[in-house]
């Protein structure tokens, strides 16, 4: 194996598809806040923890901190505005996307295929981003519906059809 540029590494992370959420947590002036995060992944079923990564720079990660609540919002195939949308900082985030509020106080942003209400329980430090681990403390979920897939610096979508099972 030779050495490698970080762009190299970039297009190499690329070639591993995965699937597109979008974090929702409040600030301390419980003012709404999202971000579009690709770095989602299963941990464990008992307890129940899921895994995410965020910039240590991102002006989200201190509402995302130990005992925090947070809302991952798995996203649809359609919804790739949404994905758009939620990666770049804006103010009013929430102005013409069709949300809720959650019963604690998060947003749920309409028409996802999976909603997990989670609470970081460890921050560790990955590099040039914090791994936030968190206890999903509830969940929705709506398997009929086709899930958003991005791969190759692309969106992409399943033909579920032609999936087999294992």
């Amino acid at each position: 194996m030779a050495p490698f540029t970080s762009q190299e590494l970039r297009k190499g992370f690329a070639s591993f598809a995965t699937g597109v959420t979008v974090i929702t947590c409040l600030d301390e002036n419980d003012s709404h806040h999202g971000v579009t995060i690709s770095s989602f992944n299963t941990v464990s079923l008992e307890p129940p923890l899921i895994l995410w990564n965020l910039k240590k720079q991102s002006r989200l990660m201190p509402w995302v901190e130990v005992g925090k609540q947070h809302l991952i919002h798995v996203l649809e195939r359609s919804q790739e505005n949404l994905a758009m949308h939620f990666a770049t900082v804006k103010h009013d985030q929430f102005i013409g996307i069709e949300h809720q509020l959650t019963q604690s106080g998060l947003t749920q942003i309409e028409h996802c295929i999976a909603y997990y209400e989670c609470e970081t329980v460890s921050v560790y430090d990955g590099g040039d981003h914090n791994i936030i681990l968190a206890k999903v403390v509830s969940l929705k979920n709506y398997p009929e519906k086709e899930p958003l897939i991005f791969a190759r610096s692309k969106f992409v979508g399943l033909d579920f059809a032609e999936v087999k099972t294992a």
